[in-house]
Order: structure tokens, then sequence, then C-alpha cells
């Protein structure tokens, strides 16, 4: 089947996509400078934000911590069994609720992540620095803006769109 004649939001999708691509390599590129030190400490990026969540929110359950870390239900399994393997946090079971699983941290897991995360703050910010404070403030706005945008109707798998007639 033959492209599609250009309309008049081609100039519109092919600056969106411009866009998209460089969000995607900013991130990257932000995460890639800050794994070694995360590395370091035999964590992951993941790892890392379930630590960090749980000292600033308290025990939290798995359910919650997968809204605030946003991974999978699997790779969150996953995540919290390396880090009570390595005594970081532990698991306990809701006696009210057998499916909730709340995860917490032991001493040796806060000792680790309160020591880490002012550093990691610190290398997030000397990461960043390329931008001023009204950059930082001005992005932290858009990316608010474009998280909290209502979904649009996306194309279907194969076709050209919805067609709501």
């Amino acid at each position: 089947m033959p492209a599609a004649a250009p309309g008049p939001e081609d100039g519109r999708i092919r600056e969106t996509l411009r866009v998209y691509v460089k969000l995607l390599r900013a991130g990257k590129s932000v995460l890639a400078r800050l794994e070694p030190g995360l590395a370091s400490e035999r964590l992951t990026a993941t790892q890392f934000g379930v630590l960090e969540a749980i000292l600033h929110k308290g025990p939290l359950t798995q359910r919650e911590l997968l809204r605030k870390v946003l991974t999978s239900p699997g790779n969150m399994t996953d995540v919290v069994d390396k880090l009570a393997r390595r005594g970081l946090v532990s698991r306990e079971r809701s006696a009210t609720d057998r499916r909730a699983v709340t995860v917490a941290l032991t001493p040796e897991g806060r000792a680790l992540i309160e020591a880490l995360f002012p550093r990691h703050a610190r290398d997030i910010a000397a990461t960043m620095d390329a931008l001023t404070e009204s950059e930082l403030q001005e992005l932290g706005r858009l990316l608010r803006k474009l998280g909290r945008a209502p979904a649009p109707a996306l194309a279907e798998p194969g076709g050209q769109g919805h067609d709501p007639a």
C-alpha cells in the first residue's frame, strides 16, 4: 500500500518524533552517567528506587512500589527478591489481606540508602548542571504537563488509526 500523501500535520509529527528521540536519548544519557555510582554499591537504578521510596515513604506494599518505581510486576518481584537476599529489605504478608506484601528496610538497608542517597542526589545535580535553575524549572513543568496529559486514541496495530465513524 502506498504511503499516504503528506498532510498539514506531517510537520508536527516530524517535530514530535525529533523531540521524542531527544527525550529518550537525554534520559538514557543521564541514567548512563548515574549507573556507575549505583553499580559500585551493587545496585541497579530500580533497586535504588525501591530503597529510596521506602526510605522516604516508609514501608510500602509491592503494589505501591510498582506505582512509585514504574516497573513491571514480574520485575518488582525480582528486585525485591534480590534486595531481600542481600538483607536490605524484609517482607511481611498482611494479616488482613494475604495478597498484600509490605516491604520495609532492614537496619542494613536503611544504613546503605541513608549513606548513598545524598551522594546520588549530588550526582544527579552534577549530571544536570548543563541546565540553569530556570531551565530546570521549565523542564520540570513541561515534563509534568506531558506526563499528566490525557491518553489519546492511538493508532491500532496494522492500521492507520482509530476511525470513530
